[in-house]
């Protein structure tokens, strides 16, 4: 089975199967956070074409007096912090992966203003379509360096067998059972990429 097809039965069979349990956290979105349920960002895809990418909300929308949003730390909720520990804000994403924008495993869809900051290896990373997991997240996630990240995401791009994804998937489950890397230790998310000023 090819990567494609594979990533398109999977996703299928996860969103009926945990189809309850999506129901359940737009629920508790709603509930705890308020509307819309989604969160909705255009991020690089494959060739650093935009997509819009789909998460379950996780931090509220509050602005300061100069109708400027507050950092993240103070718009998390308690319920959205769980969220992202869990791993289920990413569920969503198997949307994109079914209409072809993501896999299931890949270099992370970061944002489109990172696209100019990046030097030509680290542009790599955008050969292949973004993932919901991939080599970089199972090497330390958010608690690693941005150069760190790179460095994985384009090993990835250059090594990538459908025994490799496997691998992965397999590995990111055990991540998400123990919860590392999930806050850069400095940022409730992760740190802003500013480029490469020191090299």
């Amino acid at each position: 089975m090819g990567k494609r097809a594979f990533d398109v039965c999977v996703s299928l069979l996860v969103l009926v199967v945990f189809s309850p349990l999506l129901l359940l956290i737009c629920y508790l979105v709603i509930k705890k956070i308020g509307r819309p349920i989604f969160f909705r960002q255009s991020r690089p895809g494959i060739n650093g074409q935009s997509f819009e990418l789909i998460k379950f909300r996780t931090m509220k929308d509050i602005y300061d007096e100069q109708g400027r949003l507050l950092p993240d730390e103070e718009r998390m909720t308690k319920f959205g912090s769980a969220l992202r520990r869990s791993s289920l804000d990413e569920l969503p994403e198997l949307w994109n992966i079914i209409k072809g924008e993501m896999s299931l495993v890949g270099p992370r869809p970061l944002l489109m203003q990172y696209l100019p900051l990046y030097n030509k290896e680290q542009s790599k990373r955008h050969n292949v379509r973004p993932g919901i997991t991939g080599w970089a997240q199972i090497n330390g996630r958010n608690a690693i360096s941005w150069k760190e990240k790179f460095k994985y995401d384009v090993w990835y791009v250059e090594n990538r067998t459908f025994f490799l994804d496997l691998k992965i998937l397999f590995l990111t489950f055990f991540q998400v059972i123990k919860k590392e890397g999930i806050s850069s230790g400095t940022h409730v998310t992760t740190e802003a990429f500013k480029g490469n000023k020191n090299e």
